[in-house]
């Protein structure tokens, strides 16, 4: 089976894509845009470069209920040609253990993982839900297709889970977020009703065979029915599972297709072949809302994909169900996935308002928050549209000013955890240098590329006098090539000791 390519995207608030690609190229790797993924991003790039594009006069989104339609229209490449912010990368490539990985210039997610939130459609001023969201990679998309303002909201089950999806969004500077952890078949309607929802459902996971090879060795047996069966067989994978699975997607669907408000959007995306998990999930859905709910026709120019299966098992399945859209592995030299759009009717019931919760500073926080801009010398710029709130006793979180997460569910966590004051001297967190770092005029010090990477290992170094500047003994940003990496302590001693968190450590530079 031959290996699963790379594929990361460049961070559309921190470096050009072919700024990336030079970094890349300098490691001796090269790194190729994928056409059929960047025009979308192209726009998303225009649109977190103007956080206002695409609102109305009134702050509401327009075009949101426009059909499916990715790769068309004005937003997608009329006026040249796509940004190449999307790259493939050599199978094997290691991402994460790259130094512009650590400074949050790039994510890794797989290429027909970034489908769902394509196909969402998500507009600036909607509400937005991510449903099953660790370790997400799909909930950075939605942020940064919010212009990272607005509320959007990243659900999870278990607490592992929650803790590597804060992870990435922390490291990504994603401020538009807040994290909740609970049964998404049970999320509670108090919530709220939300214009998008993402169901990218816990599956089966057959489409991810060239990544996990291990699933080959699963001893029970599909029943070899047709080209999908063939692949379940052969990795064997058998439908006892994907009956298993089905129940849960179910329960997630509809609980989806509740909370959406009237005329807004779901998809529904698995990683799998199954139909049981795929096409029979949808069309129960389908029925039992009676007309309320309307596959809608998907496609994606330049993209190799198959239609959905309406028939299976000598079941004659809703002619509809073949607007789904199936990814197949040697399609496009990627994984397998599933995608289906689905439209809520106006006239569906809706849900009351739901009751905001409060996050708000306290009289004393003030002086922190003075404190940290004279330190580094942060321009008004950098907290323009952001505001921080105090979550725990720890310190201070930074979020977008018009995030409004709701009351319940409890929340994990809103925006992300910038400053901590619970030490002496305070401490501004890695997520917040990489997010307001740029925009420092003070106590910055600039590495040599040895000095970055005992920088990541968290070893003691010693700048030159040069180096050091004007900087004074204590907290200071650390660059390289101009792009902050983290924190570290300057010593009256002249040394530089570390603060790059150790749970990140395995970000070491050029492994």
């Amino acid at each position: 089976m031959r290996p699963l390519p790379t594929w990361i995207w460049a961070h559309p608030l921190r470096i050009e894509g072919q700024q990336l690609r030079a970094l890349i190229a300098e490691e001796g790797v090269s790194a190729e845009p994928v056409p059929w993924l960047n025009p979308w991003w192209s726009s998303i790039a225009a649109r977190v470069a103007a956080p206002g594009a695409g609102l109305t006069a009134d702050g509401s989104a327009f075009g949101s209920d426009a059909p499916v339609a990715v790769g068309k229209g004005s937003e997608f490449g009329a006026s040249g040609a796509a940004l190449p912010i999307a790259l493939r990368l050599p199978p094997g490539f290691k991402a994460g253990q790259r130094w512009w990985y650590c400074a949050g210039l790039a994510h890794a997610q797989e290429a027909v993982s970034q489908l769902p939130v394509m196909l969402l459609d998500v507009r600036p001023g909607q509400r937005v839900l991510d449903l099953c969201a660790a370790p997400g990679g799909k909930t950075a998309q939605l942020a940064f297709a919010l212009g990272n303002r607005g509320t959007l909201l990243a659900n999870d089950f278990a607490a592992e889970r929650i803790a590597a999806l804060q992870g990435n969004l922390d490291r990504l500077g994603v401020l538009n977020c807040s994290t909740t952890r609970c049964d998404g078949g049970n999320y509670p309607v108090g919530a709220g009703a939300f214009d998008r929802i993402l169901v990218d459902a816990p599956c089966s996971s057959e489409g991810t065979l060239r990544r996990n090879p291990s699933l080959l060795q699963r001893s029970s047996q599909g029943s070899g029915q047709g080209s999908g069966e063939r692949v379940r067989a052969h990795a064997g994978i058998g439908p006892e599972r994907s009956q298993r699975m089905a129940g849960r997607q179910r329960a997630l669907l509809r609980k989806a297709v509740q909370i959406c408000r009237p005329g807004g959007r779901i998809v529904y995306s698995t990683c799998t072949f199954a139909p049981e998990e795929n096409e029979l999930v949808v069309a129960e859905i389908l029925d039992e809302q009676n007309g309320n709910l309307e596959l809608l026709p998907c496609a994606l120019p330049g993209l190799a994909a198959g239609a959905g299966v309406t028939h299976w098992q000598g079941r004659q399945l809703d002619p509809s169900l073949s607007r789904c859209l199936r990814v197949w592995p040697h399609a496009n030299d990627t994984g397998g996935f599933f995608v289906a759009v689905l439209q809520k009717a106006a006239q569906a019931p809706g849900l009351d308002a739901h009751h905001p919760a409060r996050l708000q500073l306290e009289p004393e926080d003030d002086g922190w928050l003075q404190v940290l801009g004279e330190h580094y010398g942060l321009s008004t710029a950098a907290l323009a549209g952001r505001c921080f709130h105090r979550q725990t006793r720890r310190g201070l979180h930074l979020m977008a000013a018009d995030h409004l997460p709701p009351a319940a569910p409890s929340l994990q966590g809103s925006g992300l955890f910038a400053y901590r004051t619970n030490t002496r001297p305070p401490k501004l967190t890695t997520g917040a240098a990489l997010l307001l770092g740029a925009t420092a005029s003070r106590q910055t010090l600039e590495l040599s590329t040895e000095q970055r990477d005992r920088y990541l290992r968290r070893e003691l170094l010693q700048p030159s006098p040069g180096q050091v500047g004007d900087c004074r003994p204590g907290q200071v940003l650390v660059r390289y090539r101009g792009f902050t990496l983290g924190v570290a302590v300057l010593h009256r001693s002249g040394d530089l000791e570390s603060l790059f968190p150790s749970r990140w450590s395995g970000c070491s530079a050029g492994a």
